[in-house]
C-alpha cells in the first residue's frame, strides 16, 4: 500500500512539473513574439464570414431590419461614430460597431456574449452601444420624432378621421414600463405597482403607429397622469393643440389626442367616460369608438418591444444609459416602420400596464365640455 501511494505521489509530481514547464514555455513565447497591444487575439470569423452569408430572412431575424436599412442606418450615424486608429490597434469597423449595438438592442444579450460573438472586448461592446445611442439621439431623433407642424397636424387628423371616424384627432398617448436594475439611490421610487423596478416611457403616436413625442426616465412608481404633467407635452399642449379651432357639436375645440382612464380629461386629451355601471348608450358607444382608435398606441408599444427586446428584459445599465437606449429604440421603431420593414408576429408582446383612473384636475370643466361636444357630433 505504501509503495503504491509513493508511485502515485511521484506520478502527480511529474505531472505538476510538466504543467509548470509548459506554462513557462508559453509565457516565454508570448513575451518574445507578442507586440504591445491592449487585447488578446479573438476570432472575428462569425462577423466577417458567417454574417456575410446571411440570407435576407436571417438578417431580419437577427438584426430586426433588412440589410438595406442597416446600411442606411450606418451611413446616417457615421459622422458621429467615426474613429481614428489608435497606436497598433485597428479601430473596430463602423458597420461592426453598429451591429454590436443593434444586436444588444434586439436581444438584450449580456455584454460577455456579445463581446465573444463579435470578437471585441467587454469595454468595447459597452462603448459601441453608448456611442451608437448618442449618435442616434443627435442625428436621427430630431427628424424622426418631433412635434408636428400645422400641415402635419392636418395630415394626421385626416388619417384618424378616415380610419376611425374621429374628427380633429391627431394621436394617442400611453405609458409603458421598462424593466431596470434597482438603482442604489431612491430605489423605492422605481418600484412599480406590479412588483418590479422600472422607468416609464410616455409616448404619443399618430394613426400609423409612429412616435411623434416620447418622454422617458421617470420612476416606475409614478402614475401616468403625473408623468404627463412632468413632460414637455403638458407644457406645450395649449400652443400645440390650440393653434386651429373647429366647431364641434356647437363647441369651439382644437386638435386633441386620445388617452385611457389613467389620464386627466382636458380640452386636448380625450379619455373615456368612467364606467360606473350607469353609462348612457351614447357614452358607451363613445367609449367604444375611443377604445378602437386607441389600440394604435398599444400596438405601437407591442411592436416596439417585440422588435427591440432589450425593453422587455431587465436592463442593467445606469439610468442615463437606459433612458438613451429607450429613446434610441423609439427612433429605430420609426425608422423600421417608415421603411416598411417586416415585423414577425412571433415577436409581438403584450405590453398593457393598467393604472387606476385619474381624478379630474384643474381646468377639467373645459375638457368635459369638449368631450360632450365630440360625443354629440359622433352621435348625430
Amino acid at each position: 500500500m505504501n509503495e503504491r501511494r509513493r508511485r502515485l505521489e511521484e506520478e502527480l509530481d511529474r505531472f505538476t512539473s510538466l504543467q509548470f514547464t509548459m506554462l513557462q514555455i508559453l509565457l516565454h513565447r508570448a513575451r518574445r513574439t507578442a507586440p504591445i497591444v491592449w487585447t488578446h487575439k479573438r476570432s472575428a470569423e462569425w462577423w466577417k464570414v458567417v454574417v456575410s452569408t446571411f440570407s435576407d430572412e436571417q438578417w431580419v431575424q437577427n438584426f430586426r431590419m433588412s440589410k438595406e436599412t442597416f446600411t442606411y442606418l450606418c451611413q446616417r450615424v457615421q459622422p458621429a461614430m467615426e474613429k481614428q486608429d489608435v497606436n497598433y490597434r485597428l479601430c473596430v469597423p463602423l458597420q461592426q460597431r453598429v451591429a454590436i449595438a443593434v444586436w444588444k438592442l434586439a436581444t438584450n444579450a449580456d455584454y460577455w456574449s456579445i463581446a465573444h460573438l463579435f470578437a471585441v472586448s467587454l469595454s468595447t461592446a459597452c462603448k459601441c452601444l453608448k456611442a451608437f445611442c448618442s449618435a442616434v439621439e443627435d442625428i436621427l431623433q430630431p427628424e424622426a420624432i418631433q412635434f408636428p407642424n400645422a400641415d402635419k397636424l392636418q395630415e394626421m387628423a385626416n388619417y384618424f378621421e378616415n380610419r376611425w371616424g374621429l374628427p380633429h384627432c391627431v394621436g394617442a398617448i400611453d405609458g409603458s414600463h421598462i424593466p431596470i436594475l434597482a438603482p442604489q439611490e431612491y430605489h423605492t421610487e422605481y418600484y412599480n405597482s406590479k412588483g418590479w423596478y422600472s422607468v416609464v416611457l410616455q409616448a404619443v403616436v399618430d394613426g400609423k403607429g409612429l412616435f411623434w413625442n416620447v418622454f422617458s426616465g421617470l420612476p416606475g412608481s409614478m402614475h401616468d397622469a403625473r408623468v404627463l404633467r412632468r413632460s414637455g407635452l403638458w407644457n406645450m399642449a395649449d400652443r400645440l393643440f390650440g393653434g386651429q379651432h373647429h366647431v364641434t357639436g356647437g363647441h369651439d375645440m382644437g386638435y386633441y389626442i386620445l388617452g385611457d382612464a389613467a389620464y386627466p380629461q382636458t380640452s386636448w386629451l380625450m379619455k373615456p367616460f368612467m364606467d360606473n355601471g350607469c353609462l348612457t348608450e351614447e357614452e358607451t358607444n363613445f367609449n367604444i369608438r375611443l377604445s378602437r382608435a386607441r389600440v394604435v398606441v398599444e400596438n405601437a408599444f407591442g411592436r416596439l418591444k417585440g422588435r427591440w427586446r432589450c425593453l422587455l428584459k431587465r436592463n442593467d445599465c445606469n439610468l442615463d444609459t437606459v433612458k438613451s437606449v429607450v429613446i434610441t429604440c423609439c427612433v429605430l421603431h420609426n425608422l423600421c416602420e417608415s421603411h416598411g420593414e417586416d415585423f414577425r408576429e412571433e415577436w409581438a408582446e403584450p405590453v398593457l400596464f393598467n393604472q387606476p383612473d385619474a381624478p379630474l384636475q384643474d381646468g377639467a370643466d373645459t375638457g368635459v365640455a369638449a368631450r360632450a361636444a365630440l360625443m354629440s357630433q359622433l352621435t348625430n
